[in-house]
């Protein structure tokens, strides 16, 4: 029923559609490039809304193109960031750049695309995507490597209807540590349905993403198709992350006048079967559940950005499978926690907000605060009740840091209490496919990240991060509120919860990234990983060194930083 009435609307809306954009996949160190020169403004973008990613293309070219009449571009990497970012999305930019050398059997007339179609009815970008990388990991004899080879193509039909497909095959051996938490919980992060390969010493798996987008108004944007989205400034989110893997959407964004309004819906796997063999096929599928949120930001001002929203996880497939689809969490304007007591349900409703702050030319500092459950009379008591369940995020972006030209520096804080995003069934839990929608570590931790980013010239880019986690592990049978997926009606105690309760972990965690483009989108990666963890728990405790060198191409770095 759902899909019938997304497609009756379509049909209306796209006779109706105006010229319209896809998005630039969600890559962090694609983002940071556009995000610097918005924080290098001291301004807050009227183009581009930074806490609701991905990004239109259109709405990319339209915010450099403006920022570049400022004087923002002063570098040669700066420059060169202007003319890739242009050439990126030259369907929109009409940027004319292309390889020195001639074209091969008519590939590559544009520095951006294998092969190209550019006529008013239709435009076509294809380009290969290939992933290969090997190294050597401290704790596995075995030698860890990722091999990706894939396609993406983009394009527009009548410059009214849009579309996105990305499919790759992928084989990999994977980091020790995130191995051995498989043994626990077998799912690959950010992936879906995986099988064994090497004789159960590694993973092999397909990726697939792809939408269709218009614009039935000037200031609408709707989208159908099954991806992946990012909300937040941070390099965290606790609203709602890119960590679990891509799913079924429906995303409907009203931008206009100072507010850029967001409507998702996504449905998203509740639970899955498996061993480090491999996850099972089961009769019938995996069920389902369902996510719907709204997220409103507002400009306030020229340098505040300020945004609320809510979320709900509901559920038809629940473990007494009487539950059925909630058509009210359909309507794009109502306030989620009123329906929810109204139909007497327990679905699991999220409220919170985040805000951005451009304080000055070069230096921005943004948060997050995230509510699952909250009494005020136990904050007032200071009792530790379990139920005052909340995330908080604050963070500040330096950027041209000590007057270094292309010099960023990221500081940034996480604190999530214990049984935050969980719920009495892994049906409401803030997750899909047994991975967290928002943090990857769930709950129960205390972070802190830094994050230095430094293009000393054009190619080449150097990426280091440091974090410290202390967060409360679980033995055997019990439940002191890190794990989201485990009913939180099993929960040690009703007060006295404390973050980092339960079996102490630590874990410090270095990472240098040394990256040069060696064309449009081709890049050669040098990364080593350090990576302490210390725990009374054996399979938390191990220190691990992986060291690789990879070739990319136009494909975002593969990253386990947890």
């Amino acid at each position: 029923m759902k899909s019938c009435l997304f497609f009756a609307l379509f049909s209306v809306f796209a006779t109706l559609a105006q010229a319209q954009s896809s998005l630039a996949p969600l890559n962090e160190d694609y983002y940071h490039i556009i995000d610097r020169y918005e924080i290098k403004s001291g301004l807050v973008s009227r183009q581009i809304f930074t806490s609701a990613k991905p990004y239109k293309r259109s709405d990319i070219i339209e915010f450099v193109d403006s920022t570049y009449v400022k004087d923002l571009f002063s570098s040669k990497s700066d420059q060169f960031n202007y003319a890739y970012l242009r050439n990126d999305s030259w369907e929109w930019s009409r940027a004319e750049s292309s390889d020195s050398r001639k074209p091969f059997l008519g590939l590559y007339k544009k520095k951006a695309d294998l092969f190209h179609v550019d006529e008013p009815a239709f435009d076509l970008h294809i380009n290969p995507v290939i992933y290969l990388g090997a190294g050597n990991d401290s704790r596995r004899d075995d030698v860890p490597f990722i091999n990706t080879r894939g396609i993406e193509l983009r394009g527009m039909i009548d410059k009214k209807v849009g579309f996105y497909s990305y499919l790759t095959d992928n084989q990999a051996v994977l980091p020790s540590y995130v191995w051995e938490q498989m043994s626990m919980n077998p799912v690959i992060p950010h992936e879906g349905f995986w099988k064994e390969f090497k004789d159960g010493k590694g993973v092999d798996f397909f990726q697939a993403r792809g939408y269709i987008t218009f614009d039935p108004t000037r200031h609408i944007n709707v989208q159908f198709g099954h991806d992946r989205a990012f909300f937040g400034n941070g390099y965290r989110s606790l609203i709602y992350s890119d960590f679990s893997p891509p799913a079924w959407f429906l995303k409907g964004t009203v931008k206009v006048w100072k507010l850029n309004y967001t409507f998702l819906l996504n449905q998203m796997t509740a639970d899955v079967t498996g061993s480090l063999g491999g996850l099972k096929s089961v009769s019938g599928g995996y069920p389902n559940k369902f996510t719907a949120l709204h997220h409103l930001s507002v400009n306030i001002g020229k340098k505040f950005n300020l945004g609320v929203f809510e979320s709900v996880i509901f559920s038809a497939d629940d473990s007494t499978g009487t539950d059925h689809f909630r058509l009210d969490y359909l309507n794009p304007v109502i306030f989620y926690r009123a329906i929810e007591q109204q139909n007497g349900s327990s679905d699991n409703v999220i409220l919170g907000l985040d805000f951005k702050w451009n304080a000055a030319r070069k230096i921005s500092f943004y948060g997050q605060f995230v509510l699952d459950e909250f009494v005020l009379s136990h904050i007032k008591d200071s009792d530790g009740w379990w139920a005052n369940k909340f995330g908080l995020q604050g963070g500040i972006k330096y950027i041209d840091a000590f007057g270094v030209s292309n010099l960023d520096l990221q500081g940034e804080l996480n604190v999530v209490r214990p049984y935050a995003y969980s719920h009495n069934t892994t049906f409401g839990s803030y997750s899909s496919y047994r991975q967290s929608i928002a943090h990857p570590l769930g709950a129960n931790f205390n972070e802190a990240v830094g994050i230095l980013r430094y293009q000393p010239i054009p190619r080449l880019n150097l990426v280091g991060k440091l974090m410290f986690v202390k967060t409360g592990r679980d033995s055997t049978g019990v439940n002191w509120g890190g794990d989201i997926l485990k009913p939180n009606t099993t929960r040690e105690k009703e007060y006295d919860n404390t973050i980092g309760q339960g079996i102490n972990n630590n874990i410090v965690l270095g990472t240098l990234t040394i990256s040069w483009q060696l064309k449009h989108n081709l890049f050669i990666d040098a990364n080593i990983l350090v990576r302490k963890s210390e725990s009374a728990l054996a399979i938390y405790n191990n220190n691990t060194t992986l060291s690789s060198l990879a070739l990319r191409w136009n494909i975002a770095r593969r990253l386990y930083e947890f």
